[in-house]
């Protein structure tokens, strides 16, 4: 199986505002060639968080087979769902919090859980604008997405 690292990041400018998401898709192959694919994408109005999601679900669906995948990102969001385990308690309880609201993005959340399932993925909190180049090529990605002029509807997204 092929291992692929993903680096991602997600921006809103007023939160919710327009937004983007920027990717970074790394491969190493057995001779040593790194092979890097870069997505982005802008919205006329989304929030930070559809933004972290969406960029890690852009970036597994652009795999075309099953691989090992690590993905790097800023958002605790994403990885304390996994690493703290809230996506399964969120699903036990059909999609309910632990105060049973509905949980927020459920539309991104479940696209993500389809988009893992031909995949091993772990999750890694990287610390953001902190030089990491990766991480700091994505929020260039995302930013530039957001400030745009090619934008679209986050059509998943609902207004507070």
């Amino acid at each position: 199986m092929k291992h692929v690292d993903i680096y991602t990041d997600g921006s809103s400018r007023g939160n919710p505002g327009r937004g983007g998401y920027g990717v970074l898709l790394r491969f190493v192959s057995a001779d040593g060639n790194v092979y890097d694919r870069e997505l982005s994408q802008g919205f006329a109005n989304t929030t930070n968080n559809r933004m972290e999601l969406l960029g890690v679900i852009e970036a597994l669906e652009a795999l075309k087979s099953p691989c090992e995948v690590t993905v790097y990102t800023d958002s605790q969001y994403v990885v304390n769902a996994f690493s703290q385990r809230w996506i399964e308690s969120w699903a036990k309880r059909g999609w309910k919090t632990a105060d049973r609201r509905p949980v927020k993005n459920i539309d991104l959340w479940q696209r993500l859980l389809a988009a893992m399932k031909d995949h091993e993925v772990d999750y890694v909190w990287v610390k953001g604008h902190a030089g990491n180049p990766e991480n700091e090529r994505c929020d260039a990605l995302a930013t530039g997405a957001a400030d745009g002029d090619d934008l679209i509807d986050d059509t998943g997204y609902v207004c507070p």
